[in-house]
């Protein structure tokens, strides 16, 4: 029934990304003390991503920011990807007195919210970096991260916008320790079912094949997914055994191997 309305009333349709939802939330919540579910914030982040792409000004225009249905945990996952003016970066830097230094003056006067190091190799140093753009609305915070990109790579430094890499922010930023060199790792982002027994079916899959964890990440977020990494080490001579393990298990995944940050920190 839903469908049949909107396919006679809706005239267009577009989407938004988790972080401008997480946005929205937040709009609603500065603009009236209520705290929207996702869903609900769906109207903010759609109405704001449209109003942005056509450059309209000088209208109204009304969203319908219907729902409540929270969760109380998944609010550290909503504030933590609600800014932004976040911008997110992976930075390589000469493991040399100094160079710490020299990064941040490529930052200053903005400031850092998140700053991750340990050391890897005797030669260069992989840093997680956060910051918040300067500008007051998107195009000029937009213009700001460009130039400071620039800069860095001026300096000769080796830089990577992490704004849009969701195994960066969901999972590598809360990871400690540092690189380990596990051989025949192949490395998984899953949606696990936030339910008893979803893990235990993971690990059933996995012992049916004999193969070892190398690397396991997650952190509930009050969701109906839970977000998982995870590094299982495969026989490069059994490819096939690989695919049939991953439709046993059954669950919506993303390979990660060629993901850039694997060198750098994992």
């Amino acid at each position: 029934e839903t469908f049949r309305v909107c396919n006679e009333l809706v005239d267009d349709m577009g989407t938004v990304t988790t972080d401008e939802i997480c946005a929205a939330i937040k709009d609603g919540f500065m603009e009236t003390r209520c705290v929207l579910e996702p869903a609900g914030a769906l109207a903010i982040a759609g109405m704001k991503r449209w109003v942005a792409s056509t450059n309209v000004r000088d209208q109204t225009f009304v969203g319908i920011a219907s729902g409540a249905n929270m969760d109380f945990d998944r609010l550290r996952f909503v504030s933590e990807r609600a800014d932004s003016s976040e911008t997110m970066l992976s930075v390589l830097i000469p493991e040399i007195p100094g160079a710490f230094r020299n990064l941040i003056s490529h930052i200053e006067p903005r400031n850092v919210t998140e700053f991750s190091y340990r050391m890897g190799s005797p030669d260069k140093a992989a840093i997680y970096l956060s910051y918040q753009a300067k500008g007051m609305n998107a195009e000029t915070r937009l213009a700001d991260t460009a130039g400071v990109l620039t800069s860095l790579r001026q300096a000769k430094f080796v830089v990577s916008d992490l704004r849009d890499n969701e195994m960066a922010k969901a999972h590598l930023r809360h990871l400690g320790g540092g690189r380990a060199g596990v051989p025949n790792e192949r490395l998984i982002r899953f949606e696990f079912p936030e339910r008893p027994g979803a893990l235990s079916h993971f690990l059933d899959a996995l012992n049916a094949v004999g193969w070892n964890v190398s690397l396991f990440q997650y952190r509930n977020h009050g969701a109906d997914i839970g977000r998982v990494l995870v590094g299982v080490q495969v026989p490069p001579e059994q490819p096939d055994r690989f695919t049939e393990f991953l439709d046993k298990v059954g669950y919506e995944y993303e390979l990660e191997d060629d993901n850039e940050l694997r060198k750098h920190f994992l």
